[in-house]
């Protein structure tokens, strides 16, 4: 399905990742890949996880900061001059945020979710254009905590529903140079980012025992969504937030003012 094609992934951190399913799927039908890597303790991480699949092309990349973006895509472009398609899996949060209330968010805080859980994307998206030159695919990673209440997911939750929205406008921007951008809402994944969520593991079971096909979703299934997004075979979707939970996002939340609401 990809062979020829060659892509950019950002955001891996190690090989529970949903981004990192999104690139094993990638790499097994043969495309060819960059990878960037948060500065400091997960480089070894991911050089481990790009050697795996042959990849030479791993750089440092901070999406707090644009010089770092600008650099990293500065040192992709002394490699390739072109390529097909670009995934940012970058999210943040302070954990004290994603505690209690969200009313209780600070400002410092806010705008750290923000930044790097929605506005690195479309620096990305903007730095990623001129690579794309016969046009292409992008792709970024939100949660149902975008669209309805999900306890513990607090100013994240807020920086997806902007994430999303960013994802319609950078569709109508790019949509001239024939360059697609889209989402993937996938359902509550046991990634190490997600151990940070309280209750973590009840949202889980409340998933799997309440969505219709009674299931969770695996790194497995985002990368396997993914590949069609950035495929040929999705050649005139855009703008388009795709959910990969098993359908949980047609049963809806329960009334957040139950005391039961989340018991399984």
């Amino acid at each position: 399905m990809f062979r020829g094609k060659k892509g950019v992934i950002i955001g891996v951190a190690n090989d529970r990742s949903i981004a990192w399913g999104i690139a094993d799927f990638l790499h097994k039908n043969g495309a060819q890949l960059a990878f960037s890597y948060q500065p400091g303790v997960l480089e070894s991480r991911v050089r481990a996880l790009a050697e795996s699949v042959n990849s030479p092309f791993v750089y440092a990349c901070d999406g707090a900061e644009d010089s770092s973006m600008e650099e990293f895509f500065e040192k992709l472009g002394s490699t390739w001059d072109s390529f097909d398609f670009m995934v940012n899996g970058m999210a943040f949060a302070n954990k004290e945020e994603l505690i209690g209330r969200y009313v209780d968010t600070t400002r410092a805080g806010f705008l750290k979710a923000m930044e790097i859980s929605c506005y690195s994307f479309t620096k990305s998206v903007a730095l990623s254009e001129r690579f794309m030159k016969d046009g292409g695919a992008c792709l970024s990673l939100s949660y149902y905590g975008a669209e309805k209440w999900m306890p513990h997911y607090n100013v994240m939750g807020v920086a997806k529903a902007a994430l999303e929205a960013s994802v319609r406008y950078l569709a109508a921007d790019m949509g001239p140079k024939k360059i697609r951008v889209n989402a993937i809402s996938a359902g509550p994944v046991r990634t190490l980012a997600a151990s940070g969520i309280g209750d973590f593991r009840v949202i889980l079971d409340w998933c799997s025992n309440n969505a219709p096909l009674q299931t969770n979703t695996t790194i497995e299934d985002v990368g396997k969504s993914a590949g069609y997004l950035l495929s040929d075979l999705s050649s005139n979707v855009t703008g388009e937030v795709l959910h990969v939970d098993g359908g949980y996002h047609i049963v809806g939340m329960k009334n957040p003012l139950a005391p039961d609401a989340y018991k399984v």
